[in-house]
């Protein structure tokens, strides 16, 4: 879990597979917020490190922001970003609140610098 956590204030650059808006294809939700990927990583689930970008509220197909927390899954081993544009913040609630869509089901806390 510690490579995930040093990406914890830094910059980071996103590829957006699932827009804000889009349907998830398998199980039907639609993305409230902009969810993608970084490029070139590989976590524990063994695909790339996921990312929720937060402050976005149109569509885009790539983003680059900071890291301003992770959320670690304590039942599964596929921890996530969450991105910001640099300066924005958001409470530890509110970061749960928005995610809350694909977080619900698991058990996880937030992780800060």
């Amino acid at each position: 879990m510690s490579e995930i956590n040093d990406y914890l204030d830094k910059n980071v650059k996103i590829i957006i597979d699932r827009p804000l808006g889009s349907k998830h294809p398998e199980h039907g939700f639609v993305y409230p917020i902009n969810y993608g990927y970084v490029p070139d990583t590989v976590g524990l689930d063994g695909e790339p490190i996921d990312a929720y970008v937060l402050g976005v509220s149109d569509p885009v197909d790539h983003f680059s922001g900071k890291c301003i927390a992770v959320i670690h899954r304590l039942d599964d081993n596929d921890d996530k970003l969450v991105i910001t544009e640099d300066g924005c913040q958001f409470a530890d609630e509110a970061i749960l609140e928005l995610t809350n869509f694909q977080e619900r089901y698991f058990k996880s806390t937030i992780l800060r610098s």
